[in-house]
């Protein structure tokens, strides 16, 4: 087998010298651009205002993200504090009202309930002229999506009867189902805790 001489040997090609001169630039103006404190101190400070930038950004987006978390919770709490004050705070002269204010707060099952038995609770109400006032002692958020809500709710409530007889004050603890329905918060179910 023969081997050829001339194909063993790379090919050599030389620069001219307007390449030789090219590079020589190049190089010469990476060397000055790492020893140039000023564009250094500019490139790092830029890094680090984007970084700052970016930080605040975040931080911004995180502290709303925050309100509106707070101000959601202070709505379904807000709406189950005030419903649970409606529904523990009845007089037999205003019964009619009090019901409405009830009824009016509150959606689905809960309001089907209620407005069913609405008509026997006045009855009720108004035989034995009773009056009662419920104050709110707690009240926290148990559990909560962006359209609802469990809230817990402690109530204090003082009854008196026809003859004027006041009973001692009664603690309840009720679980107060709140649901967003538009621009709006109602009532969606209530259940006694013990």
């Amino acid at each position: 087998m023969a081997v050829d001489d001339d194909a063993a040997e790379p090919e050599v090609t030389t620069a001219t010298a307007d390449t030789a001169e090219y590079l020589s630039d190049q190089d010469g103006a990476s060397r000055a651009w790492r020893r140039d404190p000023t564009k250094i101190a500019l490139v790092g400070g830029l890094v680090a205002v984007i970084g700052v930038a970016s930080l605040g950004g975040w931080i911004g987006v995180r502290a709303h993200q925050s309100r509106q978390l707070d101000q959601r919770q202070t709505t379904f709490v807000d709406v189950a504090r005030q419903a649970a004050t409606d529904l523990t705070t009845i007089d037999h002269r205003e019964v009619e009202g009090d019901v409405k204010r009830i009824l009016d707060s509150a959606t689905g099952a809960f309001y089907d309930d209620f407005n069913n038995r609405a008509q026997p609770f006045i009855e009720v109400v108004k035989k034995t002229q009773s009056k009662s006032v419920g104050t709110v002692v707690s009240a926290g958020v148990e559990s909560e999506t962006d359209q609802d809500a469990q809230v817990l709710v402690a109530v204090s409530v003082k009854t008196t009867v026809a003859d004027g007889t006041e009973q001692r004050p009664r603690s309840w603890r009720m679980r107060i189902s709140v649901q967003r329905l538009g621009n709006e918060v109602k009532v969606s179910n209530v259940a006694f805790v013990p």
